[in-house]
C-alpha cells in the first residue's frame, strides 16, 4: 500500500507470509545456543595481517589482543575494518536520514501482518508487525541540517519526526506518538553501490564478509537482516562441504586453506546476484523519494519496473536453500 496526496493506493502483491523480529532477540538466542565464551564483548578489530608463517588471518583488537584465527567472516557492519582489508569501496550515504522504532499496545493492534510502505512527499514510512502486540516501524526522510542536534536525543526525534508526519492517516501518527521512546534512533542511510558488487572482491584467502560489511543497504525493502542470515546459511553450507569430516588436524595448513578458499568463492558466487539486486531495488527506491526533478523519478520508477516483474513483493519470494 501506498500514500499519495493523503489517499492510500493498494497494490496486488503476493500473499506469502512476511515476519518480522528484534534484532537483539536474535542475537541473545543465537549466542545461547554458542559454547561459552564464544562470544566476546566490548572489543573491536582494529586491524588484520596475514600470518608470516601460515598465512591464516591476525586479528589484533583494540583492548590489545590478538586473535589468531582459521576463518574469518566480516560481519561488523557499514564500516567493516575485514572488508577494508579486502579492498573494498567505502560504502556512501544517502541524503536520506531514517528514523526506526517499536510501539507497543497492551490491548493489540488491528494491523494485519504485512508490511506496508506509504509514501508522502520527501517521506517513506514503513511498518510491519512483529507480535500481536509489537510494531517495528521506520520512517526515511530528506536529512535536514537539524539531524546532527537531534539525533541523540529520543524526545527531539519523536518530535521531528511526527512533524514529519503531519498528512499521513491518525493511526501512523498515533503509532509514532505512542512509541517506546528508548527504541528509538535517528541515522543516516549507507549503502554499498550495486555497480560496486558485480565485481567487488568478497573474499581473500581464508577471509569474507556477510551482512552489512559485504552489502549494506537502505531500509526501503526491509531485507537487510534478511539478507544477512541467507549469507548465514550459504556460507555454513560451503564450508561444510569442504571441509574434512574427522580433527582439523587431520590435514595440513596448505590443504586446509585451500578447502576453506573453495568454500568461499563458492559462497561469494551464489550470493553475488542475490545482493545485487536487493542493493539495485533499494538503491531505486531511495533514489525515488530524493530525486530533484519529476525525469529523474520516473527514470527510476520505469527501472523498477524491470525489478518489479515479478511483483511488489518478488524479492521475498526466494529460498537461499537447506544448511
Amino acid at each position: 500500500m501506498w500514500l499519495h496526496k493523503n489517499k492510500l493506493q493498494v497494490t496486488s502483491c503476493r500473499k506469502e507470509e512476511l515476519r518480522c523480529l528484534k534484532r537483539s532477540d536474535l542475537i541473545e538466542t543465537l549466542a545461547k545456543n554458542l559454547p561459552t565464551q564464544s562470544v566476546r564483548f566490548g572489543c573491536q578489530i582494529v586491524a588484520i595481517e596475514s600470518d608470516p608463517i601460515t598465512s591464516f588471518p591476525a586479528l589484533y583488537t583494540n583492548d590489545g589482543a590478538t586473535i589468531k584465527a582459521k576463518v574469518l567472516i566480516g560481519c561488523d557492519g557499514s564500516n567493516s575494518v575485514v572488508a577494508k582489508s579486502l579492498g573494498l569501496q567505502a560504502p556512501k550515504v544517502f541524503p536520506i536520514s531514517a528514523v526506526r522504532g517499536f510501539t507497543s499496545y497492551s490491548d493489540g493492534h488491528s494491523f494485519d501482518s504485512h508490511f506496508i510502505r506509504l509514501r508522502g512527499d520527501g517521506v517513506l514510512l514503513g511498518r510491519l508487525p512483529v507480535d500481536e502486540k509489537l510494531v517495528h516501524w521506520f520512517v526515511g526522510r530528506l536529512s535536514p541540517s537539524q539531524d546532527s542536534d537531534v539525533r541523540k536525543v529520543p524526545e527531539l526525534i519523536k518530535e521531528f519526526t511526527l512533524e514529519t508526519l503531519r498528512e499521513f492517516p491518525l493511526e501512523v501518527i498515533e503509532m509514532v506518538k505512542h512509541c517506546d521512546s528508548s527504541s528509538l534512533s535517528l541515522t543516516h542511510i549507507w549503502f554499498r553501490a550495486p555497480w560496486h558488487l558485480i565485481f567487488a572482491n568478497f573474499w581473500q584467502g581464508t577471509m569474507t564478509v556477510a551482512g552489512d560489511a559485504m552489502h549494506v543497504m537502505g531500509p526501503f525493502l526491509g531485507q537487510g537482516g534478511s539478507s544477512g542470515l541467507e549469507d548465514a546459511i550459504v556460507l555454513a553450507r560451503c564450508l561444510s562441504q569442504e571441509m574434512p569430516m574427522g580433527p582439523e588436524g587431520a590435514i595440513r595448513d596448505r590443504e586446509l586453506r585451500r578447502r576453506i578458499g573453495r568454500a568461499m568463492s563458492k559462497y561469494v558466487n551464489q550470493r553475488r546476484l542475490r545482493v545485487m539486486r536487493l542493493s539495485a531495488q533499494s538503491y531505486l527506491t531511495g533514489s525515488v523519494i530524493v530525486a530533484s526533478s519529476w525525469a529523474k523519478k520516473l527514470v527510476c520508477l520505469a527501472i523498477l519496473v524491470v525489478f518489479l516483474g515479478g511483483g511488489l513483493l518478488s524479492h521475498t519470494n526466494y529460498d537461499c536453500g537447506s544448511l
